[in-house]
């Protein structure tokens, strides 16, 4: 009768808000043990909500999942795109980058990408989507890195814009995939240089003034 009662008082969700309970329930999961542990039960448990209404919303763990990711994604774009259009030198943006990439860690976003990654090794359609976030990221970096070219008046052809965010996206990944394995050998070795490159380029632009 109390359990009645305290359904029939709590207040009503929009739809909206039922499926954030749902993935913000989901992130946490994965973030803390796992894909393999997010079952419709387990979600709904965490999530406070009846287990048919994850099937009724998403239709799969799969599909919730993938939203979780797509959500942290666009979440981080978001920031990047701001952090690179500030009226800063590259440099400034690219530490601020660098620092971000601990916060992230620290916000379990890795885990959450590695874990659906490893899952879409053998399912295409999740494959798919997951390069779809990738690809906003590449996009970011693309702009972000068009526009350090022109500030440091770099050779174009020796810096060609989808090598270096090539290059950036897979050393990132690198990085992060072995923090989350508890691996940092080098990591601040291979920081510190990219940094002293990037502090020459500023030193050469304030010389050609």
């Amino acid at each position: 009768m109390e359990r009645n009662a305290q359904l029939q008082t709590a207040p009503a969700r929009t739809r909206q808000e039922t499926i954030d309970v749902f993935l913000d329930a989901a992130e946490r999961l994965l973030i803390g043990s796992g894909a393999a542990t997010v079952t419709t039960r387990r979600l709904a448990a965490e999530a406070g909500l009846n287990h048919g209404l994850v099937h009724y919303y998403f239709g799969s763990i799969d599909e919730v999942e993938l939203q979780v990711l797509e959500r942290f994604t666009a979440r981080l774009v978001e920031r990047q795109r701001a952090m690179y259009a500030a009226d800063v030198p590259f440099l400034e943006k690219w530490r601020t980058a660098m620092r971000y990439l601990e916060e992230d860690l620290e916000a379990g976003y890795p885990k959450v990408l590695a874990e659906l990654w490893s899952l879409a090794w053998n399912r295409p359609e999740m494959r798919a989507r997951i390069a779809v976030t990738w690809e906003a990221w590449r996009a970011v970096l693309t702009d972000a890195f068009d526009a350090a070219i022109e500030e440091y008046g770099l050779d174009r052809e020796r810096y060609p814009v989808k090598a270096l965010v090539t290059l950036v996206l897979t050393f990132n990944n690198g990085l992060l995939i072995e923090r989350l394995g508890g691996i940092d050998e080098g990591h601040r070795e291979l920081l510190d240089w990219i940094d002293d490159w990037l502090q020459e380029l500023e030193r050469a632009k304030g010389d050609s003034r």
